[in-house]
């Protein structure tokens, strides 16, 4: 959620919703996991839990969750984090600011528009 893509800001209040709602399912089956295997949810990660719940879907898994839940669970359970004590992030933005404004026309016809300003072609 590093950056909305849409353009309004009724699409993006819903693209937060989504996202936030995306973030809960995920500690749900976090928290669904850690019961099962009889451990604390914060000790499973969430990194792992993402790429296992994005494979198992993208096998077309996820419409029989029932039946394969306790292998679903077993799978999430498997990568746990250590305890990190002392651990520390920067606060710190990546993203560097951009001098240029964003291409909001198709690139050939900026490109036109550039020759018949002067510009000069690369070649």
């Amino acid at each position: 959620m590093d950056v909305l893509s849409c353009r309004t800001p009724q699409m993006n209040e819903k693209e937060m919703w989504v996202y936030l709602l995306a973030y809960n399912l995920i500690r749900l089956l976090m928290a669904q996991a850690a019961m099962d295997a009889g451990v604390h949810p914060r000790e499973i990660s969430f990194k792992h839990t993402v790429q296992i719940w994005t494979g198992w879907t993208s096998l077309t898994l996820g419409a029989e969750l029932s039946r394969y839940q306790p292998a679903l669970f077993g799978l999430i359970a498997q990568r746990k984090i250590g305890n990190r004590p002392g651990r520390v992030e920067p606060r710190a933005r990546k993203r560097r600011p951009k001098w240029y404004p964003w291409l909001d026309i198709p690139r050939a016809q900026a490109r036109r528009k550039n020759r018949s300003r002067g510009a000069r072609s690369n070649a």
